[in-house]
């Protein structure tokens, strides 16, 4: 799906010259077509945020794409990632302190179609939405051994129901609609995380291009709260965007899923928030999942 919106900025002060007015910041924004996503940058995408000086430019792309684009030419100023994927870009990029998805004991989930435990879908093969998910970091976690193909998220679920594998990793709004398409849930790995180390499970995040200097970060930050905090106020004229992007979704269901990943932790991870990117970052480290340690650090 593609989709451009563009914020346009207030004019400069009166006591400045024409020349310095006409001088805007254009800011690059990728994130993917979620309605999650859609609801937090609603603010920016339809200009009831504004930041003088700065035109915001937003680019839809599913996370699996952005997470190599950022580890390639790095083509956006701000860009949605998976947290597993922050340590492969994190010489371009740092995160930012809001705008991400954080799971309170739910997370992604492994479904198979027939009934069966935690320890036998070890035994599996399992349907993956991309090795650089955090899904995919997490599910290694709680299996090594496990064997994945990868399948585009939205293919998964019918993958599943058609025996090309025998069980799925599910993200976005699957983890709400797979029962009604009679999947089995197997794992709840957000849950499963909750149990091992007591914290939420970091999902998703949003990185910005260190180049841009911390002064232009600063704003581009502040911009992003403005905008999840301006939907949150909003919230029904947020949601009634946010449905476009909600694939079918009702409105019920597409509510509860924003509920789900855009709150108070969207605002400021918190301190435990950010004690639970580091820790995951850190255990896939150090099981050999990541092959580079995480220098995690934060733009404010």
């Amino acid at each position: 799906m593609s989709h451009k919106a563009v914020s346009r900025p207030h004019p400069s002060s009166p006591s400045q010259s024409d020349a310095a007015s006409s001088a805007v910041r254009e800011i690059s924004i990728a994130h993917s077509p979620d309605s999650d996503d859609a609801f937090m940058f609603y603010g920016l995408a339809t200009n009831k945020v504004r930041v003088p000086g700065y035109k915001f430019v937003h680019t839809l792309c599913d996370i699996e794409t952005l997470n190599h684009q950022a580890m390639g030419d790095a083509p956006y100023d701000v860009t949605a990632i998976s947290f597993h994927a922050y340590p492969y870009l994190q010489k371009k990029y740092a995160l930012m302190s809001c705008g991400g998805s954080v799971g309170e004991g739910y997370g992604p989930m492994i479904v198979s179609s027939q009934p069966v435990t935690p320890d036998q879908v070890r035994r599996m093969r399992i349907a993956v939405p991309g090795t650089l998910t955090t899904a995919y970091l997490t599910l290694k976690l709680f299996a090594p051994e496990v064997a994945t193909v990868t399948i585009p998220f939205d293919k998964i679920i019918p993958e599943v129901l058609a025996g090309g594998v025998e069980a799925g990793l599910i993200i976005h709004e699957g983890q709400l609609t797979y029962s009604s398409s009679g999947l089995h849930r197997v794992l709840d790995l957000g849950q499963w995380w909750r149990e091992q180390t007591g914290l939420p499970l970091p999902l998703g995040g949003n990185a910005i291009r260190r180049s841009l200097g911390e002064g232009v970060q600063r704003v581009v930050a502040q911009a992003l709260r403005d905008s999840i905090q301006h939907a949150l106020d909003h919230r029904e004229a947020a949601l009634e965007y946010a449905m476009q992007f909600a694939r079918d979704l009702d409105p019920q269901t597409a509510n509860r899923f924003v509920s789900m990943y855009v709150n108070a932790r969207t605002l400021d991870y918190g301190d435990d928030g950010k004690e639970a990117i580091r820790k995951l970052l850190a255990m896939g480290y150090e099981r050999g999942v990541i092959p580079h340690a995480a220098q995690v650090d934060f733009v404010c």
